[in-house]
Order: structure tokens, then C-alpha cells, then sequence
């Protein structure tokens, strides 16, 4: 586990370590409190993916696609009460075949497990607040 603290202006440290130890295809689950930082975290790594348009919260889409630079895919779900058999029945499990980065938030227990049980590897992001910015609890 690699434990970040970041203030908004820093954001680009956690950024940098993602990008190095990330393979190009990844599913992150990104796991915090409301206001925690969840999507301003994925708008900063969107933006270092060349991706220019706007990166927003997908709470009523459930879930938005971005293309960046050189075939960077970006991928951001809110899974917000969404109970892993809903989001099975919805169809979704298959848009983690594409490839790119796949931004989780909410992404329930059960969920997780069931994609490491079939063979993916997950890596979570725990964000906290701080007095100075954020900690980022990253494993892999």
C-alpha cells in the first residue's frame, strides 16, 4: 500500500504514481466520503490523459466515457446505491472489457470481489481529508 497526502495543487503527485504503477488497462475504485475528492481525483487524471472536455460526476448516468490522447480511454461510473446485482443486470460488467482506466465510485464490496474472482485486478483508493489537503490510501 502507498499512502499519498496531497493538497488540490499536489494532485498531480498522486497522478504521477498512479500512472507509473497502473497497467494501461485498470479498474480503480475510488472509495470516500461525500465531497471527498472522488471525481476532482478522476478530472486530474483525465486531464493528464489529454482529455479535454469536461469531467463531471456521472450520479444520473451512472456512467461516462472519455477518449484522450493517443487511445487514452477514461471510464467514470458512480455507483451510488447501486447494488451490485442491478449494476450486473444492467449490463455494465462488460464496459470493463474496454480498454482504458475504469474510475469507480461507490463500487460496493461484492463487486470488487466478484472481479478479482474472475480475474481482475482492482486497485482502491481510500481518500480522507487532512488539515492540509487529502491522504490517498492506494492498493494494489
Amino acid at each position: 500500500m502507498k499512502e499519498i497526502e496531497a493538497s488540490l495543487e499536489e494532485l498531480d503527485k498522486v497522478v504521477a504514481y498512479l500512472k507509473e504503477v497502473l497497467p494501461q488497462n485498470a479498474i480503480v475504485f475510488l472509495r470516500g466520503d461525500l465531497a471527498a475528492g472522488k471525481t476532482t481525483l478522476t478530472q486530474a487524471i483525465a486531464k493528464e490523459r489529454g482529455i479535454e472536455s469536461a469531467v463531471t460526476s456521472p450520479t444520473f448516468s451512472l456512467q461516462q466515457c472519455y477518449e484522450g490522447k493517443e487511445g487514452n480511454s477514461l471510464y467514470h461510473y458512480d455507483l451510488y446505491r447501486l447494488e451490485h446485482e442491478a449494476f450486473m443486470q444492467m449490463g455494465l460488467f462488460e464496459e470493463f472489457e474496454k480498454p482504458g482506466w475504469h474510475m469507480v465510485e461507490w463500487g460496493s464490496e461484492s463487486l470488487k470481489a466478484f472481479l478479482e474472482g474472475v480475474g481482475y485486478n482492482v486497485t482502491t483508493i481510500d481518500i480522507d481529508a487532512t488539515e492540509h489537503g487529502r491522504r490517498y490510501r492506494i492498493s494494489h
